[in-house]
């Protein structure tokens, strides 16, 4: 492949996006690079605090914790309270909290922040992955979390190797940069992204249609949803084993933590280096279909680590399952987007992204009990059958629910005056929604609607307003330059 070819392909890669998801894509590089409580943290609490391993691992699973309350909290504060509101509140509370570490002396008050952070830092995911969703075409969706997550790993991949560099200056001095940093991403995303919460849908007669509040109970109705969610759970389970066994099976055989430390740069490296052509690849790629790849990858790379004996195998292994993470990343936000209603996609971000915290918090414990009884091993052919029964799942659960013809929850109702079927001698009867629970408001008298493609779904609808006819939203401001 040549030069002026891989330069055509970057460039198809970054272009056609909106101005306002550059600038989130900006924000989200600026916040990840300056991360450096949570790379830094454990090393913090040991060396400088003199604390115990034991205290260190149970502050970080704190953060985790957190995480769990926050991303409900964020996706409801999405829905209500708006998407810049909510992002600009959150990434100001995680700065607060990480410049607090920066004084904060005693353990238990560390632990407390630490907890807090987590909530901030996890419930601020809702509303980056709803504000996509509101200004992206749903065709390119899947293109544009991978290209955000590129930018997450490309920032952590400087925050881990400037911090390295810059850890002479002190651990708390890195906490303030991180207390800065998040600051000028609120900063970024106060002054330049737009408010994309969608308008209030109307009826016929142009009145505004109140819906129904949506509750975490309500979005698990949705067994479709439900089960992306759980099977992304299982997932996840298997993508964070590998972060607590792969260092204590190294170890085990006897293998420094600086060979430790080269595998796992493995992650970031093919990450940073290949998420762009992955996403080249995938693109227009059954979503059932990448789903249970990335699992079946996840299944052989975490699998295989059991036979591995030597850094290079090691190697081998994580580059097998990041290549399962770098597709089911982008391709589970883009699912979830897909799968929400227009107005609780802040919701359905909140609860999918429970289940990464879920798994955050629960993993790193199975992974090191199980290490610790029944052995590696053992950890290593769990984690490939999870991954083999996930990749089953999202083919014989999902395919129909998440095919391209399939009608989207994140559709608006039919806009005043939009063409549409004669109106009928009997009174329309009302659709059921695509979610239990949210019944849709009965249209006026003598009016009829499409006809839905799926018994119990919405019918389809047009676009929303602002995304490809480019009314009812606000424009997005020109974004910076993005280099191709």
């Amino acid at each position: 492949m040549s030069i002026d070819s891989l330069r055509r392909s970057a460039r198809a890669t970054v272009s056609g996006l909106p101005g306002g998801f550059w600038w989130l894509w900006l924000s989200t590089l600026v916040n990840r690079t300056g991360a450096f409580v949570l790379t830094f943290l454990s090393l913090y609490l040991t060396q400088e605090l003199g604390h115990s391993a034991w205290f260190a691992g149970l502050v970080v699973a704190l953060h985790g914790l957190g995480g769990v309350a926050g991303s409900p909290l964020g996706g409801m504060l999405t829905d209500r309270w708006g998407r810049r509101p909510t992002m600009v509140t959150m990434h100001l509370a995680a700065a607060t909290c990480a410049a607090a570490l920066a004084v904060v002396r005693d353990a238990w008050a560390i632990a407390a922040v630490v907890l807090l952070m987590g909530v901030a830092m996890q419930g601020v995911r809702p509303s980056i992955n709803a504000t996509i969703a509101d200004m992206v075409p749903e065709s390119d969706l899947r293109r544009a979390y991978a290209l955000n997550y590129w930018a997450l790993n490309l920032g952590f991949a400087i925050a881990a190797f400037g911090g390295g560099a810059a850890v002479f200056l002190g651990y708390r001095t890195l906490f303030v940069v991180d207390a800065a940093a998040t600051a000028l991403c609120a900063l970024i995303v106060f002054l330049r992204l737009p408010e994309t919460r969608p308008e209030a849908r109307r009826d016929t007669a142009g009145e505004v249609v109140t819906e129904d509040r949506v509750s975490v109970l309500d979005v698990l109705r949705d067994a479709p949803f439900r089960t992306l969610v759980l099977l992304n759970l299982l997932v996840c389970l298997v993508f964070t084993a590998p972060w607590i066994g792969l260092p204590l099976t190294m170890a085990g055989q006897g293998l420094s933590t600086a060979s430790y430390g080269a595998v796992i740069a493995v992650n970031g490296v093919v990450i940073v280096g290949f998420q762009l052509l992955v996403n080249k690849v995938t693109d227009k790629r059954s979503p059932a279909a990448l789903l249970a790849v990335s699992s079946l990858l996840f299944a052989v790379g975490t699998g295989a680590t059991a036979l591995a004996g030597s850094p290079v195998a090691f190697a081998v292994t994580v580059v097998v399952w990041t290549v399962g993470e770098m597709v089911h990343v982008p391709t589970n936000a883009a699912a979830t987007a897909k799968l929400a209603p227009e107005h609780a996609r802040g919701r359905y971000q909140g609860v999918m992204g429970m289940s990464w915290a879920v798994a955050g918090f629960v993993a790193p414990i199975l992974a090191g009990w199980v290490v610790d009884g029944p052995g590696p091993d053992v950890l290593w052919a769990a984690c490939a059958v999870i991954g083999a029964v996930s990749a089953v799942g999202y083919l014989t659960r999902l395919r129909r629910a998440l095919a391209d013809d399939a009608p989207a929850g994140a559709k608006a109702a039919p806009a005043t005056g939009a063409a549409g079927p004669a109106p009928s001698a009997e009174p329309a009867q009302p659709v059921e929604p695509a979610v239990s629970g949210l019944p849709v408001p009965e249209p006026a008298a003598g009016t009829t609607l499409p006809e839905p493609a799926l018994a119990g779904a919405e019918p389809v609808r047009p676009a929303e307003a602002g995304r490809t006819a480019g009314q009812g939203a606000p424009a997005d401001p020109p974004g910076p330059a993005v280099s191709a």
